[in-house]
């Protein structure tokens, strides 16, 4: 299993700075990398993709393909679909991130070894960031949305993890190749990866939850109807609880997990009727439900600081809890 800590980054920096010696007390040098500067609005995309705290794993922190999205700053960065893209958070995810990387802390986990990522290429960019909770805690993974053309996670489970892990939890955000089956497969690889690995990862693998926005709902949803080996994973238990946030899915079966459902009454990608109507078919089949719509809100709104859904995520966190 290949891991990636400061490490390497702390080498990567020498490397780069071009130094022959120490330089002057408190200056910088042309070239040099202050590895503990902490980033904020104004810190370039680049800059942080490029940070050698974060290894070669640093371009996996936005869409690999650049097409869906615009800015150049974290300040400034947007993301097609989305709304309400909080830059602070922003900014406190990627410190957060960095802060645990350069105190030796791992933050990423390939799930695919070296000779499958050879053979198919397109796995080079799949992973998991790990946003660590209490050890011995129950984890989730969270999976961003993107109409399955790109991996929105800045914005659609980064936020969620990081919310999470400060609830306790282990919570894991996977970066996923787009399709809707290659992003079940990777979704279907990393449950097995955590389960192989839960001693390492202290993690509690009992009654798991798949989280997910939009494209990434669906994901959790039909690992949740059809389990991880239905996708190429290990046969292993479905999630205890499935969270939703604006989908358009509609099929469901009486085999699904706990499903909690949240979205905006003005989406227009995801209409809320199909949601409830959703919810309330597995309701009618004894499966435990709940289901919000928040007035005013679109398509894509994350955590909704600041909106009519702040707040959502601990209501969907004690739904998870109650079927523990």
């Amino acid at each position: 299993m290949r891991r990636w800590t400061v490490v390497g980054a702390l080498l990567l920096a020498v490397l780069l700075s071009g130094c022959t010696g120490p330089p002057e007390q408190g200056s910088v040098q042309e070239g040099e990398l202050a590895l503990d500067a902490e980033f904020t609005v104004d810190t370039p995309i680049e800059t942080v993709r490029n940070d050698p705290a974060f290894g070669d794993y640093g371009r996996l922190l936005f869409p690999v393909n650049d097409r869906y999205y615009s800015g150049s700053t974290l300040g400034t960065l947007h993301l097609t679909y989305y709304s309400h893209i909080d830059p602070n958070k922003t900014v406190e995810i990627v410190n957060t991130l960095k802060e645990r990387a350069l105190a030796g802390e791992t933050i990423f986990y390939d799930i695919y070894t070296d000779e499958e990522k050879a053979a198919d290429p397109a796995k080079e960019d799949t992973g998991l960031f790990f946003f660590r909770g209490e050890a011995g805690a129950r984890f989730a993974v969270c999976n961003a949305g993107g109409a399955f053309a790109y991996v929105g996670a800045m914005h659609d489970s980064f936020p969620h993890a990081l919310e999470l892990s400060g609830m306790g939890y282990n919570a894991f955000a996977l970066i996923y190749r787009p399709g809707a089956q290659t992003a079940c497969e990777d979704l279907a690889r990393a449950i097995t990866f955590i389960f192989d690995h839960a001693g390492e990862l202290e993690v509690d693998t009992t009654c798991y939850s798949l989280w997910g926005g939009s494209a990434g709902a669906r994901m959790a949803a039909w690992l949740g109807t059809y389990g991880p080996a239905a996708f190429g994973g290990d046969d292993l238990p479905r999630p205890g609880a499935v969270i939703m946030q604006y989908t358009g899915l509609s099929e469901y079966s009486p085999y699904d997990p706990p499903t909690y459902a949240c979205v905006g009454d003005s989406d227009g990608i995801a209409p809320w009727q199909i949601m409830e109507a959703r919810l309330e078919a597995l309701s009618s089949l004894g499966i435990d439900t709940e289901f919000h719509c928040y007035p005013g809100l679109g398509h894509g709104f994350g955590l909704g600081t600041g909106t009519a859904a702040e707040g959502w995520i601990e209501d969907a966190a004690s739904f998870w809890a109650r079927q523990m």
